[in-house]
């Protein structure tokens, strides 16, 4: 697999982004640096805002982004939470009493397509159980969530993301919470979240579009899910993989087109030309020295990573030995 290429700015192939939040729009309250100005300069393409945590729901996901500078509608943000909720609408039947263990997001999604939550684990009629990110979790929480499981109901959850990006640094996401459930249960829930389908069906539902575009800080959903989907995906390195975690992903986490960040959608993504040990896109050249990537001459942000990620793929498909990379670009 190689990197794709065009010459003219990324988004004026596609009529609709697709972002991913934590990591790639925000880190906890605040903006990426450069998002917001990135995203602004989007004229012709739909933004739609795809994030795999259920705690918060869609209106207040746009207030938080409207805070930032932005300005999306409430059609615009999808959520796994939303997503969940539709899955299990189809399975259950409708009115059907489900423990809830998250946040306001995924009660409220329960709601909207029929359901009813509670917290009470010996509700009359309880039908299943569904599993989303709230800060505020404790054991209690989730030892009623692995009682309900070992009691035969069905077992959903909103996203398996071991981490979440935040202010501070990378923290336990829901998928970490998901598996203090599963080693309690030996079981394994239903999951809407990238990079599983549900999440991306929700969105086409709703969009439509021709030629999506996902954005995304994560291979192993963002990228994975994209991919899985057939969404052609952008990667960028403002949250919680590295450079050279992409130099070194499996091919079906490998994105189509990588950047330092969201300004990445109005840069050209050139063609790598790669020969021998060295790789060069734009005015950048790459060399491999020792299994390390290095940077001999830098380009723009976007040519050199492409140069140092075009090189790697390239050297991994003739020997697939772990790469470094001695030199990266600033975000």
């Amino acid at each position: 697999m190689t990197l794709a290429a065009t010459d003219t700015p990324l988004v004026a192939s596609h009529d609709a982004v697709l972002l991913d939040l934590d990591g790639v729009v925000y880190r906890g309250g605040e903006a990426v640096p450069g998002a917001v100005e990135a995203l602004g300069e989007v004229s012709e393409a739909r933004l739609a805002y795809l994030t795999n945590n259920a705690n918060r729901p869609p209106e207040a996901v746009a207030d938080h982004l409207a805070r930032l500078g932005l300005a999306p509608s409430i059609e615009d943000i999808v959520t796994s939470a939303q997503a969940i909720a539709g899955v299990m609408s189809h399975d259950l039947a409708p009115g059907a009493v489900v423990l809830a263990v998250g946040g306001d997001g995924l009660r409220e999604a329960l709601r909207a397509r029929g359901l009813v939550p509670t917290d009470d684990r010996h509700a009359a009629g309880l039908a299943a159980v569904v599993q989303g990110y709230t800060p505020d979790l404790g054991w209690r929480d989730l030892a009623e969530a692995a009682y309900a499981v070992q009691s035969g109901l069905p077992w959903y959850a909103s996203n398996t993301d071991l981490t979440i990006p935040t202010a501070e640094g990378i923290a336990p996401g829901n998928g970490a919470l998901v598996h203090a459930v599963r080693l309690a249960t030996g079981q394994e829930p239903v999951v809407a979240g990238k990079p599983y389908a549900p999440l991306f069906e929700e969105t086409m539902e709703r969009l439509a579009p021709t030629s999506p575009l996902m954005v995304g800080d994560r291979l192993d959903t963002d990228i994975l899910g994209a991919r899985r989907a057939g969404v052609t995906s952008l990667f960028v390195l403002t949250g919680v993989n590295t450079l050279t975690d992409v130099v070194n992903a499996v091919a079906d986490e490998r994105p189509d087109f990588v950047g330092a960040d969201l300004a990445a959608l109005h840069d050209p993504h050139p063609a790598v030309v790669v020969s021998g040990g060295a790789a060069e896109c734009g005015g950048a050249r790459v060399e491999l020295r020792d299994r390390t990537l290095s940077v001999v001459t830098k380009g723009t942000s976007t040519e050199t990573l492409r140069a140092i990620v075009g090189l790697g793929w390239a050297c991994r498909a003739e020997s697939d030995v772990r790469l470094s990379v001695d030199e990266t670009i600033d975000a």
